[in-house]
């Protein structure tokens, strides 16, 4: 098997993420953005000692588990939920397997056995979203063309592409609303022409549309992103964007510059063209300011149930100090501050620092103390001790000096909550070989149709006369997570 050949082959399993396994006589190649069952023509661009990997060319045959016709015009193009034509059921199966096997994996060294020959690694399953379709309250769309000197388009990225964009005007995963804003703006840079930005060459002008649409109060903040590079007048645009008729109410319209040479939604600076910079949400009958790059998980109702189960983990905290570690905008901290003697938040983006002491303030919590910094630096000035620790790190987990510092503090309990199961899975082989037992692990799909999945694990301590095989050291730990990262 050399580079640039071209196989066919049958997709015998999808592991997490997105990795599609094709036997080929004896040897196996993982190939990207297919689905189990699937037979496929895919060209080998990668080849190595231990494994190889192919890119899709063409599917030849449908899986059987392909029942569902297509909700959208760019599927299969785009990749935004490639597993739309999968009945929800089976996606729900899928995903909760993927996560089940990686945990068997990470833990099978350390195998968890109490000494009375129980398990201590319980899998409690997947819980579906409340919504399937529509369920995304944060999409940032790229301007761009879908092919070279195109008509200008503005959506998602092509399936595999660094470059093409999708005009995504009738996405189902967001409401209604998403995608005649989206239309609007599309429109309205169609009949005014400005150059979109191009990457390579750092030139251009146009390079996002970032909306934000709260599931509950309806309330939307519209964000053009573009570089400095011209002066537009977008009174035209706000005057527009403001007459649609929509289901939501646009609250706040902003115009954010962003020279950064990388392909990322950023704020150089922040003018506002109408109404305010933020949006309120609610959850579980609290209430969330919500500011342009705050993290809010994107599924409102869906962290309704991610939150639930998470406290539902935590259980009694009467008289705790609890530690909710890379907080974002607070929500974790408020939902447990009604029941716990003090929570200290610590969050890395001071933008959401700000959003979570007002809305400690707007539900009226005065046991609630939120820090900005790192994580890995902020734990030396914390003079206070936890009871208890929540851990929602961002998806490529927790720093390893930082871990360290998490299980020197030798709480009884901890509970990880993780979008990204490989990165749950590389630290909680650490924390198992430092004296952490897994106690309960269940999955929450908050992106149906898509490869991702939330899962929260509850870790307790070992008892002291339990027995535990070696576990990862922190060399392997650094090793893995640099890795993932190439990958």
């Amino acid at each position: 098997m050399k580079k640039g050949e071209i196989y066919e082959g049958i997709v015998e399993k999808i592991d997490f993420p997105n990795k599609g396994k094709v036997w080929v006589d004896s040897t196996c190649v993982i190939v990207k953005n297919v689905m189990p069952g699937q037979k496929i023509r895919f060209r080998i661009h990668k080849k190595r000692k231990d494994r190889c990997e192919g890119m899709l060319l063409e599917v030849l045959e449908k899986s059987l588990q392909e029942v569902c016709p297509p909700v959208c015009k760019n599927f299969p193009a785009c990749g935004g939920c490639m597993y739309q034509t999968m009945d929800y059921k089976d996606q729900l199966a899928m995903k909760a397997q993927q996560v089940k096997s990686l945990l068997d994996k990470a833990l099978k060294d350390s195998s968890m056995v109490e000494t009375d020959g129980t398990s201590a690694s319980v899998f409690e399953g997947i819980c579906p979203s409340p919504l399937q379709w529509a369920y995304r309250n944060k999409m940032e769309f790229s301007f761009g063309d879908s092919y070279k000197d195109g008509p200008l388009a503005l959506g998602l990225h092509k399936k595999a592409s660094t470059y093409d964009i999708l005009t995504t005007d009738d996405c189902k995963i967001v409401h209604s609303d998403f995608t005649k804003i989206l239309s609007c703006v599309l429109d309205y840079f169609t009949k005014n022409p400005q150059p979109f930005y191009r990457k390579m060459q750092h030139e251009g002008y146009l390079r996002h549309l970032l909306v934000r649409r709260a599931q509950v109060t309806g309330e939307i903040l519209v964000n053009l992103v573009t570089t400095s590079q011209k002066e537009v007048d977008l009174t035209g645009l706000v005057s527009e964007l403001c007459g649609l008729s929509l289901e939501g109410r646009i609250v706040g319209i902003l115009h954010i510059i962003n020279d950064s040479l990388a392909d990322v939604v950023q704020s150089d600076e922040t003018r506002i063209l109408y109404g305010n910079d933020y949006f309120y949400e609610e959850l579980l009958g609290l209430k969330f300011k919500i500011t342009p790059f705050s993290f809010f998980q994107t599924n409102s109702l869906g962290a309704e149930v991610l939150y639930s189960l998470a406290r539902s983990y935590v259980g009694e905290t009467k008289d705790m100090t609890i530690f909710d570690l890379y907080s974002g905008t607070g929500t974790i901290a408020q939902i447990l501050a009604p029941v716990a003697k003090k929570v200290i938040g610590v969050e890395i983006v001071e933008e959401a620092v700000i959003a979570a002491r007002e809305n400690a303030a707007l539900n009226h919590l005065d046991n609630c103390q939120f820090i900005a910094g790192d994580v890995l630096k902020v734990l030396d000035t914390i003079k206070e001790k936890p009871d208890f620790i929540v851990l929602d790190p961002p998806r490529d987990g927790i720093h390893p000096k930082a871990l360290e510092k998490i299980i020197d503090y030798g709480v009884d309990r901890m509970v990880y909550i993780s979008c990204k199961p490989t990165s749950l899975a590389r630290d909680l082989e650490v924390l198992t070989a430092r004296g952490y037992k897994v106690e309960r692990v269940k999955c929450v799909d908050l992106f149906p149709g898509s490869v991702h999945t939330e899962t929260v694990c509850l870790l307790g301590k070992r008892k002291p006369d339990t027995t535990v095989k070696i576990g990862i050291d922190m060399e392997d730990y650094r090793r893995i997570r640099d890795e993932e990262k190439a990958e």
